[in-house]
């Protein structure tokens, strides 16, 4: 396969730094904001931010739609924080007006480790990866639940969420609570990455 283009998300949220670890992972990084630069992806990066303020700005740039069918039509996608819950099926925890793109047959739940000041970060271990990836929580979701055909990749380790699932995989779909573009370490978007390249 050519070189990939994959889009970021660039309504709201870490779009930058996304941008720079997909570009330092050697493909072409695009931030989408609009529906012909969306064709223009092999694959999408949701990042954080806020999610229904992002489900509505995506409504406002008439991108939501056409998001929601290329996720259902199997475009690669990996949603980080907000992106995660994007990505759901269900949310717990949502606005009365949550509005989700859906594709993962997960539940999640919105805020789930509380607020900005609970923000935290911890050495997670995830599957596909030999060293343990420096994971940073701010107003993070957790996944509840997951479906039959989801992978969980990852689940918190210590403390008093010890065991809530962070990470998750269906087909070609990726979603992590954490933001894996805060600190240097490109190996999950590597991973990210590998999962367009080979769609």
């Amino acid at each position: 396969m050519s070189t990939p283009t994959i889009g970021v998300l660039a309504l709201q949220g870490d779009v930058r730094e996304h941008l720079r670890t997909l570009r330092d992972l050697g493909v072409h990084p695009l931030a989408v904001r609009r529906p012909a630069e969306l064709e223009a992806c092999d694959g999408l990066v949701i990042p954080g931010g806020e999610s229904t303020t992002m489900a509505k700005l995506a409504r406002t740039f008439e991108l939501f739609d056409p998001l929601q069918k290329r996720i259902a039509d199997g475009m690669p996608a990996f949603g980080t924080c907000a992106g995660m819950i994007l990505l759901a099926d269900r949310v717990l925890d949502g606005t009365a007006d949550q509005e989700t793109l859906g594709g993962l047959d997960i539940t999640v739940r919105r805020n789930a480790f509380g607020r900005q000041v609970d923000s935290f970060e911890e050495e997670l271990h995830l599957v596909g990866l030999e060293e343990p990836v420096h994971a940073v929580f701010i107003r993070a979701p957790w996944v509840e639940s997951v479906g039959e055909g989801v992978d969980v990749l990852a689940s918190v380790e210590a403390g008093p969420a010890a065991g809530r699932i962070v990470a998750v995989r269906q087909g070609p779909l990726m979603a992590t609570s954490f933001h894996p573009e805060v600190g240097g370490d490109a190996r999950v978007h590597r991973l990210f990455v590998d999962l367009v390249e080979s769609s």
